[in-house]
């Protein structure tokens, strides 16, 4: 894990400042009017474990932290705080990555740490009803007795919770062929701002009016509280094998993921790891790894064992033709779990390397996977850090993590600016500056990248359409015209005008 102590220095990229000690005192005596004194936390000791999620370089304490632990006291500590206009940042386990769960220093944050109760199993419709503190794992462990599963697999889903993954969209190592959390929620129930109760999707395969559900999935947070999600279930597959392939070259690693996808094969996790990660993960977890490989590829199948067997096959065909110097597929699901152990330990691996670590996550075309590996090679150099890759390769979802140590201002700095080079190098390569983390207060400036000011308009009129106050998670996603300006890289009219780094290459 990033070091705890390392950024206690560093001022969050939106900055507010703390309550006046008369404001909390009016807050938090509200909200004891509807919570038990032990679920409202306002003191600098009892917030401290609240100031940042998994995104440790930047921390605010909250003004409070509100623990309800039932549906009425959630809804009555959002109309308590719209009432006195205070801002409200739901959190789950506070495992993501971008920031999206930091702290507002005026505002409260709303724990859902309590709702962690599986409501329904119905394997009939295959369906679950769970509650938003529900960890994701914990969902394909009650599932498990009715020979089905939750198919996203988040590489924190043994902590995270289904009410964070709504927030983000989460994806994992087998969304290429399951697809992401929208692909696999049928409805959500929470709460606007103003503490009135919504619900999104249907339990049907259609909603009357509006369908509303894929826009709150991935909003982080700022359009309504998650309180309960139904999700779909799939049946476990029969049997699953992972191709394990070693590359002598990044460039034949990265045109080989886009000719598997080419040859009309979608496996069911595509994952790549360039030297560096595999040396980091196999001293930790001994998986395997042929630590020779400038980069190898995970390539699973799963199904019966004849679909298995010939896709196996047809994969291994193209993996020789493309050059690979080495192939293992895995001969049973010890083996299959031991390949895929070190992908799944990719963070935990680099924590023990690295005082800290910045995950980045931007999307690029599949055919680009090497042109960025390149580029992320040559920041190494221009920025005087180390970073370490892994890819969800078959969508082209990059985790660069870049290795720093947050108690040197410096490196910090140098840091933030190796991960802008990426985020916006993607978007020169045709990609987006997310793929499942979300914005959060990491990629607020490279959102000016990505968008003109037309479109983050339109962001904030879908904001304010369900948080006319803007209360709910305020200062995330959608970065203000001011700040863009002051960013100084602003997307207009379509043409991306002044905003590249002066040595960063267009493509």
């Amino acid at each position: 894990m990033p070091h705890m102590d390392a950024a206690l220095h560093s001022s969050p990229p939106v900055e507010s400042p703390p309550a006046s000690p008369q404001h909390q005192r009016q807050v938090v005596q509200a909200l004891l009017r509807h919570l038990p004194a032990h679920a409202v936390l306002w003191t600098d000791t009892t917030t401290t474990a609240y100031e940042c999620d998994g995104l440790t370089a930047y921390r605010q304490r909250p003004m409070a932290v509100a623990l309800p632990e039932t549906y009425a006291q959630i809804q009555q500590v959002l109309q308590t705080c719209h009432a006195l206009g205070v801002p409200v940042v739901a959190r789950g386990a506070g495992t993501g990555l971008s920031g999206g769960a930091m702290p507002h220093a005026r505002g409260v944050t709303l724990s859902l740490a309590k709702f962690n109760r599986i409501l329904a199993v119905d394997p009939a419709s295959r369906t679950a009803v769970v509650q938003a503190g529900v960890r994701n794992l914990a969902i394909s462990e009650a599932a498990a007795p009715y020979g089905l599963y939750y198919a996203p697999d988040p590489s924190s889903q043994i902590a995270c919770t289904i009410g964070g993954n709504v927030a983000e969209n989460s994806g994992g190592v087998h969304c290429l062929k399951y697809g992401l959390t929208v692909h696999n929620v049928l409805k959500v129930k929470g709460y606007t701002a103003e503490g009135e109760a919504v619900e999104f999707g249907s339990d049907a395969l259609d909603v009357p009016g509006l369908g509303l559900l894929a826009v709150l999935i991935g909003s982080e947070g700022m359009l309504a509280v998650t309180t309960e999600v139904t999700v779909k279930l799939v049946p476990k597959p029969q049997l699953a094998r992972c191709i394990m392939a070693s590359f002598d070259d990044v460039r034949k690693a990265g045109d080989t993921v886009a000719a598997v996808i080419a040859a009309g094969i979608i496996p069911a996790g595509l994952e790549m790891m360039d030297k560096p990660m595999t040396a980091a993960v196999e001293d930790f977890v001994h998986a395997g790894y042929d630590l020779s490989a400038e980069a190898i590829l995970l390539c699973e199948s799963d199904g019966t064992p004849e679909e298995v067997e010939e896709e196996i096959a047809h994969m291994r065909a193209v993996l020789q033709q493309a050059g690979a110097t080495a192939i293992a597929v895995s001969q049973d699901e010890a083996e299959r779990l031991r390949f895929w152990s070190g992908r799944k330990n990719a963070f935990p691996a680099s924590g023990r390397i690295s005082p800290d670590y910045m995950c980045m996550d931007s999307t690029i075309p599949r055919k680009r996977l090497a042109d960025i590996l390149l580029a992320i090679q040559a920041m190494e150099k221009k920025y005087g850090l180390r970073c370490a890759n892994v890819f969800h390769a078959g969508d082209g979802n990059l985790h660069p993590l870049i290795l720093f140590d947050a108690n040197d201002p410096d490196e910090l700095h140098r840091c933030e600016l190796f991960g802008a080079d990426i985020l916006e190098t993607s978007v020169a390569m045709g990609g987006t500056v997310t793929g499942e983390h979300g914005v959060g207060v990491e990629k607020l400036n490279s959102m000016c990248v990505q968008f003109t000011p037309q479109e983050r308009e339109q962001m904030i009129a879908v904001k304010h359409a369900f948080d006319p106050e803007g209360l709910l998670n305020p200062g995330k996603v959608i970065p203000t015209l001011a700040r863009c300006a002051e960013y100084g890289k602003v997307v207009i009219r379509g043409s991306r005008q002044g905003w590249a780094h002066p040595e960063l290459p267009r493509f």
